[in-house]
């Protein structure tokens, strides 16, 4: 089964660890050339380090949240391999709280980070992508779609994005730019385990994802990898007719399609 990536140029936001990171893995795998992106420095390149013995790789340290940051990341992209096929915007996090207790602060930190980074990235990335056509894929939450108490500002950011994703779908399609977004339930994370512990620490992690509190139809919080398998396929030649789409990846958790 052919992917098409081979030869392709793909640019990971958020991509050190988690999903970016397995994302970013099997695409080189694919034969992809890849472009991991994040924060911290110490993680980044170990990530380089390990997807390296599967293919070509490199990494940039940034805050997409900051002026200027986009514009380093696709420049030195295209200086390294010298075109841009397929951005994903997987910067972000998860920041829930009622919203009595947020600060205005609080609501902007929250958009920089998980709306307007993806605005930046793609609008810096859009002139490369027009030369060849390409994959834009946002990673959203599926909370966004049915948003529950306690869920901002979170939820608002990724409702955003969501909306964002359509409507940019309609507008790049006639430069054969597909656009869409996975809505990320409860996937096993850094964040997800240390509240696992915190938790129950007496229980496996798949008797914790188990528990009827998280009323996932699986019966279990979902593996990385199974996220970046969506993603690597939306992303793919396999999807070259899907655009505009919110694919749910959450177990069946969600209440919304």
């Amino acid at each position: 089964m052919n992917f098409g990536y081979e030869g392709k140029t793909v640019v990971i936001t958020g991509s050190s660890k988690g999903i970016g990171r397995e994302t970013a893995e099997q695409m080189v795998k694919l034969g992809a050339r890849v472009m991991l992106v994040a924060r911290g420095s110490e993680t980044l390149e170990k990530a380089k380090a390990d997807i390296s013995q599967y293919g070509e790789v490199d990494c940039i340290q940034a805050d997409v949240t900051e002026e200027g940051a986009a514009e380093k990341v696709i420049d030195h992209t295209i200086d390294k391999f010298g075109r841009l096929d397929v951005l994903i915007n997987n910067a972000g996090g998860s920041f829930a709280e009622p919203f009595e207790s947020l600060e205005v602060s609080d609501w902007q930190q929250d958009i920089d980070l998980k709306l307007m980074s993806a605005v930046k990235m793609s609008k810096t990335a859009l002139p490369y992508m027009k030369q060849n056509g390409g994959a834009i894929l946002n990673l959203t939450a599926v909370l966004a779609k049915t948003p529950s108490a306690s869920s901002l500002p979170t939820t608002t950011s990724r409702a955003a994005g969501m909306a964002m994703t359509k409507a940019m779908s309609k507008d790049l399609g006639r430069y054969n730019i597909r656009v869409n977004t996975v809505c990320i339930g409860l996937v096993r994370s850094d964040q997800i385990e240390k509240i696992w512990q915190a938790e129950s620490p007496e229980l496996t992690f798949e008797e914790y994802g188990a528990l009827d509190k998280f009323n996932i139809p699986l019966g279990r919080i979902g593996d990385t990898e199974e996220a970046a398998n969506v993603i690597t396929f939306l992303c793919s030649d396999l999807a070259s007719y899907v655009s505009g789409a919110a694919v749910n990846i959450d177990g069946g958790s969600g209440h919304a399609l």
